[in-house]
């Protein structure tokens, strides 16, 4: 099949998110100008710089984390595990402007040490970011979205030294999840390792760089 989305896909469910998956769930703590913490998985989120680290993730909406961002310039992720599940899915709901998810949900905060908003607790990896793009999407057409992207640098990283083997974090160990689409998620249990042709792989037979 093929469609145009601004036509409708026709189907009961909508493919789009199934085919961009799996993803990783931004895990987003930030403060608000008031002082009041927030927590929200986010699934649109992804890494898009590797020097100096940047993460960034979208909102539908100017939702809690993406304005308190905004405003204040600041915010943690956390690494959702496969026992943090339960935890991260109470955190989904909607709460009241200032209303904390880590109360609400029960979920054991940490401070961070660069940033203002706290840290999951329980999870082997956050990151402490700073603000370096906040901006509302537009359309082809140059129309607002109502979609908004926030960027941030890393400015810190915690790691639990359990999850460190051989120099490597590893995901297994950690439990790592990932969204993918209508209510799905995926976590991960195994990895394959392949050398790219500039790291001295080797192309399949018949195979050869792209030209």
């Amino acid at each position: 099949m093929f469609y145009e989305p601004r036509h409708g896909h026709g189907l009961p469910w909508d493919p789009f998110k199934a085919i961009v998956a799996p993803r990783p769930i931004g895990w987003i703590s930030t403060i608000d100008e008031r002082g009041r913490v927030n927590l929200a998985p986010y699934s649109y989120f992804a890494i898009v710089h590797n020097a100096p680290p940047m993460i960034a993730f979208g909102s539908e909406g100017l939702k809690h984390s993406a304005a308190n961002a905004r405003a204040t310039g600041e915010f943690t992720f956390s690494l959702a595990t496969r026992a943090l599940f339960d935890a991260m899915n109470a955190s989904s709901g909607n709460q009241p402007e200032g209303v904390s998810e880590f109360d609400e949900a029960r979920i054991p905060a940490a401070p961070s040490r660069m940033v203002r908003p706290p840290r999951v607790a329980d999870s082997p990896a956050a990151l402490e970011c700073r603000v370096v793009h906040a901006m509302e999407l537009q359309d082809q057409d140059g129309r607002p979205s109502n979609g908004f992207l926030t960027i941030g640098q890393v400015v810190g990283v915690h790691i639990d030294e359990r999850c460190l083997k051989d120099g490597r974090f590893d995901m297994v160990a950690a439990g790592t999840i990932a969204r993918c689409g209508y209510r799905d998620y995926a976590q991960v249990t195994e990895l394959f390792e392949a050398l790219r042709p500039t790291d001295g792989g080797v192309f399949p037979p018949g195979g050869g760089p792209a030209r």
